[in-house]
Formats: C-alpha cells, sequence, structure tokens
C-alpha cells in the first residue's frame, strides 16, 4: 500500500523531520517525580471505543498472543483505558485518518501497577522463554530490563501512554493466533511474520529488538514512511514518543503524570 499517494493532504514530506525529533523527545517510560500509587479510578479514564467508535482494539496483554505467553494480571477485558485527554487527542488522529479508508489499531493503553510487577517478575525470575522466538529472538530475557524493554514503573500505568499501528479500515491477510500455533521472528519481512494487518512498520509488535527503533537502519522506504506517518500524527495532537520502540506514544502533557494506577481494566 502506497502511503504517500493515499494521504497527499497530511504533508508528510514536509513535517518528515519534526515527526523523527517529536519521538525521541517523550518522555517514555521515565518516571516523573514521585510516584503516587493508587488503586483508585479516576472520573475521567473512558473507553477508547465510546470516543471513538472506529478504532480498532487488540489488547494484546489481555489474550495470550504477547511475550509472555498469557493473559496478564490486570487485564480482564479487552479494552482501551485511557484518562480523557489521551482519548480525545487519538479520537483527532482517528478522524484524520478514516477519511482515507485507514484506522488506528491500539496494542495496549492504560496498564495497572500490577500487570507491570508481572513483567518484572517473569523478566527476573522465571524461566519460561516460550515466547522468545516471537518478540526477542536475538535478545536473552536477563537483557530485557536491562535494554528498557521492560520497566517499572511504566508510563502507561499514568493513563496517558498507548502502544498503536495503522491499518486499513479494510483489512486483508489477517492472521489469529492461538496458543501453541508456531511462532515467527518479529524483526522478519512480510509475509514471513505475524500478519495482523497493520501497515508495514518493519517488524511486529512488542518485537524487543534494535530493528524495532523508530530511526533502525535496514529498513525499506515504505517501512520508514509508515512509522513517519504514525509519529507525524501522535506529534501533531501532543504526543511524544519512545525511541526504543515505534508504537509507543506517551501525551506531554498528560493529567496524572505522578501517579500510578491498579485499578484492573474490566
Amino acid at each position: 500500500m502506497r502511503i504517500f499517494s493515499q494521504i497527499p493532504k497530511i504533508r508528510i514530506v514536509a513535517t518528515i523531520a519534526l515527526a523523527a525529533l517529536a519521538a525521541f523527545a517523550g518522555p517514555g517510560y521515565a518516571q516523573n517525580g514521585e510516584p503516587l500509587a493508587t488503586e483508585h479510578r479516576p472520573g475521567d479514564f473512558v473507553d477508547l471505543k465510546s470516543v471513538a467508535p472506529s478504532i480498532i482494539v487488540d489488547i494484546r496483554y489481555a489474550g495470550s498472543h504477547n511475550f509472555v505467553g498469557r493473559p496478564i494480571p490486570g487485564y480482564d477485558a479487552d479494552k482501551c483505558l485511557l484518562a480523557r485527554p489521551a482519548a480525545d487527542a487519538v479520537a483527532n488522529v482517528q478522524h484524520q485518518l478514516t477519511a482515507f479508508g485507514l484506522s488506528l489499531m491500539v496494542y495496549d493503553c492504560y496498564r495497572p501497577q500490577r500487570a507491570v510487577d508481572y513483567f518484572v517478575k517473569w523478566a527476573a525470575g522465571s524461566s519460561d522463554n516460550s515466547m522468545k522466538r516471537e518478540f526477542y529472538p536475538h535478545l536473552k530475557k536477563d537483557d530485557l530490563f536491562k535494554d528498557g524493554y521492560i520497566a517499572s514503573p511504566s508510563s502507561h500505568s499514568r493513563g496517558s501512554t498507548l502502544d498503536l499501528t495503522i491499518v486499513p479500515m479494510l483489512r486483508s491477510s489477517i492472521e489469529v493466533y492461538a496458543p501453541g500455533d508456531p511462532l515467527k521472528a518479529c524483526d522478519e519481512q512480510l509475509p514471513s511474520r505475524f500478519r495482523d494487518g497493520s501497515l508495514d512498520m518493519g517488524t511486529g509488535y512488542d518485537c524487543f529488538d534494535p530493528r524495532a527503533h523508530l530511526m533502525a537502519s535496514g529498513l525499506t522506504s515504505q517501512q520508514r514512511a509508515n512509522r513517519m506517518l504514525l509519529a507525524t500524527l501522535m506529534g501533531q495532537v501532543g504526543f511524544a514518543g519512545y525511541g526504543n520502540e515505534w508504537w509507543h506514544f506517551t501525551l506531554r502533557n498528560e493529567p496524572y503524570p505522578n501517579t500510578y494506577f491498579d485499578f484492573p481494566i474490566r
């Protein structure tokens, strides 16, 4: 799919440098100030689908197709919960994309602190490498925390960070994962890696590999353009990215910069 020809009005060429800068300038997984933990769900946390119904939701940690290989504690529903300012900004991007037959697809949004704790415990103390072949094919599990792919605390727990990609509204060649299916390395070229119908970003989601870095070398021109499109659109509505993960964005003016929530997703 040729994105430049489909979306001429977005002026990708004029903003590509700004998008790259914005993606590296964000808080990423950084902790802002002294963290405050709470299990209270604020009234301004909303289900993203209630704000932007056409967005596609595929919360990977509510199922088994993730780097652990099973549903994660705290993910009791396949829902994207966000603080309202973040949800409204994402809805703005969705509105721009739908005019061109495209859509956002979200992989993760608010993440309970109990899920973050589970990831840290899994990375540090478990010998389970059942999903290594797909999600971290070239790294040792012990390096995931050191290299910044798993972090505690996580900006996701503040309610204004999400992981997402761009997909055609009419997706084709979609694979559905079932536990026990053969795994495909996330850094392989299409169609040799798992196909979820998204535009070709050069890797799959949660690919713990240098190839997933926003400005990774070895990408095709179309893969780089697709990443820049996503970064540009998110940057224009106030999000900043994380250089190690092309899919990860945090609202710059997030309403809860020092609070890490732990209520379950329901």
